[in-house]
This record gives C-alpha cells, structure tokens and sequence, in this order.
C-alpha cells in the first residue's frame, strides 16, 4: 500500500554565518534526477563567484534515489550532514543547495559540518513543508433526511468536501486517505443500511497547506 510522504511545496533561501563565512541554502521540489541536477545548475550559475556549492538531494517516495556532494569541501563535510538533514526530515523529491562565500577563516572539519547542517536546517524551515496522502474519491448519494448525518461524518473524520450537488438527491464528493477507505465504507454502511448510494474511484495524492486543500493527480 503507498503511504504518505512530505516534500517541499515551495522552496525558500535561508542564509546562516558563521566566521564571516555565508552560507546560503536554497531547496526546491524536484521529481527525478534531472531537474535537481538542472537546478543545482542553476545555483551555480547565480552564485558563480562563490567558492563552493554544496548540495543534497532525494528523489522517490521513499526516498530511493539519495546523492550529495562536498564539492571541494573536506570529505563528508558538507554534502552528507545536509543529506542527513533531508533524510532526517523524511524529505522526499527535495534537493538542497548550499553556497559557501569563505570569510577568511578556517572552520575545521567540525565546524564546516555543523554550519553546513544548520545552513540546511534553516532553509528547510523556510520552505512549505508538506505531506501528501495517498487516497481515493468517494461520491456518496444520500437523501435530503440524510445530508445532516452524512456531513457529520465528514466533519467527525475531517474530510474536505471537493463538491456537492443538490437534486433529486445530494451527491457529495470528497476523499479519503487510503489507510481509512475500509473503515469509512464500514461506517457509511453502517449509518445508512445500505441506502446510500456509494462511488470508489481512484484519485491520488493530496496534502493540507494551512486551510488550503492541495491536490495531487500522482499514481498511488
């Protein structure tokens, strides 16, 4: 069964110093290979006079795909601790880039590892998190006696409705995350007898922006 998986909405710039180094981080919603490496490209070519461009990215739901670079750093200084965070975060189809402009004193290994990972961090919580749910489209058909009880369920279960019509009867539409299609079934069967009428189909993914409802016409 899929299940559900958070990426970037939105990716954002954050900008940390340390010693007078900058580093700027700047994430962005990637879906295959290509596109982190064409915008990691990108990064390099606004920042071009930097000295490094560090960056991180997994691709995949589950986060199959995981590369990163020091790109002239010391080994395992830069690349892996903003991978770390990505991973740690449970990132999925993100890359991160994080541009150096060297201040003129060293960091030592240990420092480059913690202002890499905090420059990451901060250009994390810049960005619009969110997590997609896998789930299927309901179309219930109830009564006019019937629409209050429906809509209570919804509003016990937290469903948005995608849209209702009124005539004959009230057709509401709305989804269902994947991991509860069986229960609500049950709970719809249960509440009407099998009066209502009730339409399964396949939809996809959607997430929750604040108030905002986002849909995802991805394969589950």
């Amino acid at each position: 069964m899929s299940e559900a998986y958070k990426t970037v909405y939105v990716g954002d710039t954050a900008e940390i110093v340390e010693k007078k180094s900058r580093f700027i981080a700047n994430l962005e919603h990637v879906e295959s290979e290509e596109e982190a490496l064409a915008y990691i490209e990108t990064i390099r070519k606004k920042y071009w006079d930097a000295r490094h461009n560090c960056y991180a990215y997994c691709i995949g739901k589950k986060q199959e795909l995981k590369r990163c670079s020091d790109d002239g750093e010391p080994s395992q200084t830069a690349g892996k601790p903003m991978l770390d965070v990505l991973t740690g975060a449970g990132l999925c189809d993100t890359v991160v880039v994080v541009t150096r402009y060297f201040g003129g004193t060293l960091l030592g290994t240990g420092g480059l590892v913690r202002a890499y990972t905090a420059a990451a961090k901060a250009g994390v919580e810049a960005s619009e998190v969110i997590e997609k749910i896998p789930a299927v489209q309901f179309l219930v058909k109830v009564t006019y006696n019937q629409i209050g009880t429906l809509l209570y369920l919804l509003g016990q279960r937290g469903y948005s409705q995608l849209e209702s019509e009124y005539a004959e009867d009230v057709s509401v539409r709305f989804l269902v995350p994947l991991t509860e299609r069986a229960s609500m079934e049950k709970q719809l069967l249960e509440s009407f007898q099998g009066s209502a009428k009730t339409e399964i189909e396949d939809y996809g993914y959607y997430a929750k922006n604040g108030k905002e409802l986002l849909l995802f016409e991805e394969e589950v």
